[in-house]
């Protein structure tokens, strides 16, 4: 009786959590795509706005040059303001955090782009530095931090089902480890998709506003030799493998491209 109690239990926070996921439906209004969100659009913004302070106080604060601030913030205004990404809810700010080691750049909900010294200073042209910038404007516009967080919750619900109903009384530390583990596993998948549709709508902004999107390739370069060939296998990473990533950014390359006939050459 014990256990047909538990697996009844078990069996209504599944489906509470699976309502409360399927009911948080929202159309793109950039994409036209609906998607299973946690937060209205001005939730994010307000979210991203007040996290900012945050992000830049963990990588040493803001860069201190104002002309490196002004290169970055007209580089990504005019990507926002000459592609389809103009068209979202969003306000974009863009910041260079101080931190000099780090090589990475990070979204915000609502639209606050942050990139580190790090890896602006490994950045060699123009191009390259709209490639990063667009693939973070992706992010925003592909709203990936409000569906992580919905998919989070719903992945918490059923590890939370899984851990009542397949309760071990002897061993429940076991139990609720391993549901924890199945969810979080299930949940990198997500991420590996949204860095490469990010790496699409990067492509599509760069070609759209006159950058060779060819430079998002050397981007990857100069991301996989800052790694240091040091990789997690794909599965277990939340990032694509650097050889699957570029085969993806090639074919959006060929994609937009032919598209927009006026634009660049397709890569080689």
């Amino acid at each position: 009786m014990r256990t047909l109690g538990r697996l009844l239990i078990g069996l209504i926070m599944v489906l509470v959590a699976l309502w409360g996921y399927f009911t948080k439906t929202e159309v793109n209004p950039v994409t036209g795509e609906k998607q299973r969100v946690s937060l209205t659009a001005e939730e994010e913004v307000t979210l991203g706005v007040k996290s900012a302070p945050e992000m830049a106080s963990q990588f040493g604060g803001l860069h201190p040059d104002e002309q490196v601030q002004q290169t970055v913030k007209r580089i990504g205004q005019r990507l926002v303001q000459q592609s389809d990404a103009s068209r979202s809810p969003y306000t974009f700010n863009f910041h260079v955090l101080a931190d000099p080691n780090t090589v990475n750049a990070f979204a915000l909900p609502g639209g606050q782009i942050f990139i580190t010294m790090g890896l602006l200073k490994r950045l060699k042209t123009e191009d390259q530095l709209a490639g990063v910038l667009g693939h973070e404007i992706g992010h925003i516009i592909g709203r990936h931090s409000a569906e992580q967080m919905a998919k989070q919750e719903l992945m918490q619900g059923l590890a939370g089902a899984a851990t009542v109903a397949l309760a071990d009384p002897s061993s429940p530390a076991t139990s609720a480890y391993i549901a924890q583990y199945v969810a979080n596993i299930v949940g990198l998948k997500y991420g590996r998709e949204d860095e490469l549709e990010s790496d699409d709508f990067g492509v599509k902004y760069m070609i759209q506003t006159g950058y060779d999107p060819n430079a998002l390739l050397d981007v990857m370069r100069v991301l996989e030799k800052a790694a240091g060939g040091q990789r997690q296998m794909e599965f277990l990473s939340t990032h694509p493998s650097p050889a699957n990533r570029n085969q993806r950014i090639k074919e959006a390359i060929t994609k937009y491209t032919e598209a927009n006939p006026a634009g660049v050459n397709p890569p080689s």
